[in-house]
């Protein structure tokens, strides 16, 4: 039996600025980007891997009181997005900061042994990077 991740879904305000920090600054590739009804669901993967981040807008399918509660825990950087996991951290890490991804911690050992690095995407999601 074959069990593994397919999805995961990261709620953002503005698919651009979005992509601008996972496509360019992360390095992911696009694998689709739909738009409907005005909105834009924008899937992302990193190269050579089958799971994949679905960009999508809060209000895509929701209440407007459940999307606008939805971005506002976003937007205070309430909801951790990922945890990647790169080669070499302190390279990785210098390429997102240059891009001017808001840097929540610099690469540091955690007391659980990990050594890893948090940034906030530009909708306000957490993103932390692990050593591989």
């Amino acid at each position: 039996m074959t069990f593994r991740l397919g999805t995961v879904f990261v709620p953002v305000h503005d698919p651009e600025a979005a992509l601008g920090f996972y496509r360019d600054a992360l390095g992911l590739e696009v694998r689709n980007d739909v738009a409907a009804g005005g909105l834009r669901w924008v899937t992302v993967a990193a190269p050579g891997q089958d799971a994949a981040i679905v960009l999508f807008p809060p209000q895509g399918g929701r209440s407007e009181r459940d999307a606008d509660a939805l971005l506002e825990l976003v937007t205070k950087g309430a909801l951790q997005a990922a945890i990647f996991v790169a080669d070499d951290l302190d390279a990785t890490f210098a390429r997102v900061k240059a891009s001017g991804a808001e840097v929540l911690q610099e690469p540091a050992v955690q007391p659980w042994g990990v050594r890893d690095c948090a940034f906030r995407d530009p909708s306000g999601n957490v993103v932390r990077i692990s050593q591989a």
